[in-house]
């Protein structure tokens, strides 16, 4: 257990550590963030930060000797960077949750062995590969990186099979997965706590709504998704958490298809679908990684409201985010970006209703 007091490294300077920086505060701890970027909103609440490389050995061991416990607020940190820490002090999660996120086909492959069903997929090369692929898939499908890719970006949709060699030449054409476009009527992502000592704390199943691949809002709890495929999906994330011997908190998502729930990906960090549990939930996503990576019990994911619904603030909507402040109902989070960029996370803002 990491006593108060003591300081939680946390790797990546972005929106989700700096509310990993806000909760740790609030249970008696310092927080050191280390990221390569001049702008940091993590940085902005954290008592330390350091800006260097995650290729940088030095830094890295000047940090690693700085901080009690190292977590991700992303999934690519370089395996070699995590495995260079975890020689140092304790990393949690472990580095193999990332070397397996950061690769969407060894990802499906690690879910398909633990009974978990992902959507049709297969490995691409090169242009034959691409080819064979779509003959047993079919089209309309998505082509995309194994690697890097976030918010719609390193995916192009092949909607015949004349749009396969642009598609292959737009991303690189090698390292890639080509998936097939699965009907599916709803997605939703399972969030999931695993603390030091094995105990386990499940949020509701979370609706999420994505516009131009971005996520722009979440709903807990979903609605209209059969118990049994919740069920499914949330005995799919518990045996992905004890399969990694897992600290922290878990989110994996899932499309909710006629023939059950399909795995799409996981990610081993807090997520942006469980904004809400800041205001909606007895114990926050924050706080609850906080609590599971120090070694403190887990505490309750119940909601405090029959629903909450939280809206991604994106680009430059942002000028005007404080009018939703008109509403006494609306919790708002800005993260004290500058560059009000197309697509990019400013903020959120949560609404709890009865």
């Amino acid at each position: 257990m990491i006593p108060p007091g003591g300081t939680i490294g946390i790797l990546g300077g972005g929106q989700l550590g700096r509310m990993l920086a806000l909760a740790a505060a609030q249970l008696g701890y310092r927080t050191h963030v280390y990221a390569p970027e001049a702008e940091q909103p993590a940085a902005d609440v954290a008592t330390l930060a350091t800006r260097a490389g995650f290729e940088d050995e030095a830094a890295l061991a000047a940090f690693a000797d700085a901080v009690d416990v190292v977590t991700c607020e992303f999934e690519n940190v370089p395996a070699s960077s995590l495995a260079l820490l975890a020689a140092r002090v304790p990393v949690r999660p472990g580095a193999r949750a990332f070397a397996i996120a950061q690769d969407r086909l060894a990802e499906k492959a690690f879910v398909t062995s633990l009974g978990g069903t992902p959507a049709p997929h297969a490995a691409v090369d090169d242009r034959a590969t691409l080819e064979a692929a779509l003959s047993a898939l079919g089209t309309p499908a998505i082509l995309k990186t194994r690697r890097l890719g976030y918010d719609g970006k390193g995916q192009v949709r092949i909607a015949t099979p004349a749009d396969a060699p642009g598609a292959l030449a737009a991303l690189g054409g090698t390292d890639l997965v080509l998936e097939a476009l699965v009907p599916f009527t709803s997605e939703f992502s399972i969030l999931v706590a695993r603390g030091l000592d094995g105990s386990e704390a499940h949020y509701p199943p979370i609706a999420n709504r994505h516009e131009g691949g971005i996520l722009a809002e979440s709903v807990a709890p979903a609605l209209g998704i059969p118990t049994a495929h919740v069920e499914e999906a949330t005995a799919l994330v518990i045996r992905i958490a004890d399969a990694l011997d897992y600290v922290g908190v878990l989110a994996c998502e899932f499309f909710e298809t006629a023939h059950g729930a399909l795995f799409n990906e996981m990610a081993p960090r807090v997520h942006n679908s469980g904004h809400w549990t800041i205001e909606g939930a007895e114990t926050s996503q924050f706080e609850q990684h906080i609590r599971a990576i120090a070694g403190l019990p887990l505490g309750s994911p119940a909601m405090q409201a029959p629903m909450a619904i939280m809206r991604n603030i994106l680009g430059a909507s942002v000028r005007d985010a404080h009018a939703v402040l008109a509403d006494p109902h609306a919790h708002l989070h800005l993260y004290g970006k500058r560059e009000a960029a197309p697509g990019r996370k400013m903020g959120h803002v949560t609404f709890l209703r009865a």
